[in-house]
């Protein structure tokens, strides 16, 4: 028997073996975003569902800071073996033209592993705001350029591009109050400290029903079933307009493929059990079934995506 075969025995032995014995331990899974927004909620679901189906504890470590930057990179910054995950969003796509002096790059530094969900935003204002609806508001902010404030959760984060699109297609100058997360933009909007925000319909859509704020519309290219009242922003006034807000896993570049794709395997089997996409579609959430090769595509031609946007727009964060 030749090396050559002799090595690639070897390796598909031990690529078994990897399969067949991960997770031997608890397995950490980084949120680099604050408590309580989408990537919190659904990670801490994804944990807990993992957790029943690998027999191992799947444990959420929220780790703020840098727009995901710091959590991330601790991310990248560890063992290739599978027992330390990212829970990611559209953030680091946006990431890799917003911010090009970080640590690491998305696609060499990280494996792909699965998407998650997606769900539409949601375009709010607070009723203090003397506007009807989306045309009303955006000839409120032409009249007046650069005195109304929108809300996000932080330099690249869907909220801040949703409203950057928004911004830009709208033909208007509204000011951008970053936040360290989407609960202190939440309640930013909610205490009129801000007059707009998009956040994710699976947290707001409950403020807009309650009247604590008045949705203009929704992100989505088709009105959502959680707020089938609300236009779609394109339909209300901005032609074309669309964007939303995934999730989705990744590991650190290295770590074993049959790691991903047992892990790959899991999470979709997962996200496309009935009674999630029954509750999740209650949210306003979509699963995300995809291979690894899939999700690997997907991302890519996300950075391509909001690549085009920040250099069309000139935007940059300090």
């Amino acid at each position: 028997m030749s090396r050559a075969v002799l090595t690639l025995l070897l390796l598909a032995s031990s690529f078994s073996c990897w399969s067949q014995t991960y997770p031997a331990r608890s397995v950490k899974i980084v949120v680099p975003f604050a408590v309580g927004g989408p990537a919190d909620i659904y990670g801490r679901f994804i944990g807990a569902k993992l957790s029943e189906t690998l027999g191992q504890p799947f444990v959420v470590e929220n780790r703020p800071g840098g727009g995901s930057i710091v959590g991330t990179d601790a991310v990248v910054k560890s063992a290739p073996d599978g027992y330390t995950l990212l829970m990611m969003s559209n953030t680091h796509t946006v990431n890799e033209t917003l911010i090009p002096k970080k640590p690491f790059e998305l696609m060499r530094d990280l494996a792909p592993i699965s998407g998650v969900n997606s769900s539409d935003l949601l375009m709010v204002i607070h009723p203090t705001v003397q506007a009807a609806n989306l045309r009303e508001f955006i000839a409120m902010a032409k009249a007046y350029p650069g005195r109304l404030f929108y809300a996000s959760s932080g330099p690249g984060t869907p909220y801040h591009m949703a409203g950057e699109l928004f911004k830009h297609m709208a033909g208007v100058d509204i000011v951008h109050v970053p936040h360290k997360g989407s609960d202190q933009a939440r309640t930013a909007i909610l205490g009129a400290q801000v007059h707009m925000m998009f956040d994710a319909i699976t947290t707001m859509a409950g403020h807009a029903r309650s009247g604590r704020v008045r949705a203009l519309g929704s992100s989505g290219n088709a009105r959502s079933a959680v707020t089938p009242e609300v236009p779609t922003v394109s339909e209300a006034g901005v032609k074309g307009y669309e964007a939303t807000i995934w999730l989705g896993l990744m590991a650190p570049a290295g770590t074993p493929r049959p790691v991903l794709e047992k892990l790959n395997l899991e999470v979709n089997r997962v996200v496309n059990a009935p009674e999630v996409k029954e509750s999740w579609g209650k949210q306003g959430a979509q699963p995300m079934g995809m291979t690894v090769d899939q999700f690997d595509r997907f991302l890519r031609a996300d950075v391509q995506k909001w690549s085009k946007l920040v250099k069309d727009t000139g935007m940059k964060v300090d």
